[in-house]
């Protein structure tokens, strides 16, 4: 019998035919997003605007669900945990409210924030958010005029009777110094004839 040699097959010695294809086509390498691109993708669509609209009527809301009378303040607890009975007496010491003011403390357990608002009702409303990056916003007739950002909530209890004063009990758009002070976003107010 002769001795016959068995050859593989050819493609085996054809080192350079890539024997792994398939038949359907190469997908193009996805690229990878740039730093910030999910942050982009979170606030495409976003309103200022309206979410500025959105938080004057969620005080408006808030007050109307608190009722609270001429010269008092009103407590509403939104969860179950209470901030500190503590807390709660410094702050409204700290806004003694003017007898034709109407204050809401709105609780949230780790935050307290007090909305304040004149008469006529709703023209004013004062926003003091006491949490660890404090703030302070002013919308007058539904126009957001003034807003201030404090190192934490133990510097806007020492200034909030300052802003009440000068946002609530004083005629700031008769006030010259107010349409020289900056204002929320960095602009300047609008004309007194846009109020």
């Amino acid at each position: 019998m002769a001795n016959v040699e068995k050859k593989p097959p050819p493609s085996e010695h054809r080192w350079w035919v890539d024997q792994g294809k398939s038949r359907e086509p190469a997908k193009p390498a996805q690229r990878q997003a740039p730093a910030g691109a999910v942050f982009f993708r979170s606030v495409e669509g976003y309103d200022q605007e309206q979410a500025c609209e959105h938080l004057t009527d969620l005080n408006l809301k808030l007050l109307a669900q608190a009722k609270p009378a001429p010269g008092e303040w009103a407590y509403l607890p939104l969860v179950a945990e209470r901030s500190p009975a503590k807390e709660i007496e410094k702050v409204k010491r700290a806004l003694l409210l003017p007898p034709n003011a109407r204050g809401v403390l709105v609780d949230s357990g780790l935050s307290l924030r007090a909305i304040i608002t004149g008469t006529p009702l709703h023209e004013r409303v004062l926003e003091f958010n006491f949490i660890e990056e404090a703030s302070f916003d002013c919308w007058i007739r539904g126009e957001w005029v003034y807003e201030a950002v404090f190192r934490n909530k133990h510097e806007l209890l020492q200034r909030a009777a300052e802003l009440l004063r000068r946002y609530m009990e004083k005629d700031v758009l008769n006030d010259e110094s107010f349409f020289d002070a900056p204002h929320a976003g960095g602009t300047l107010p609008p004309a007194r004839t846009e109020w």
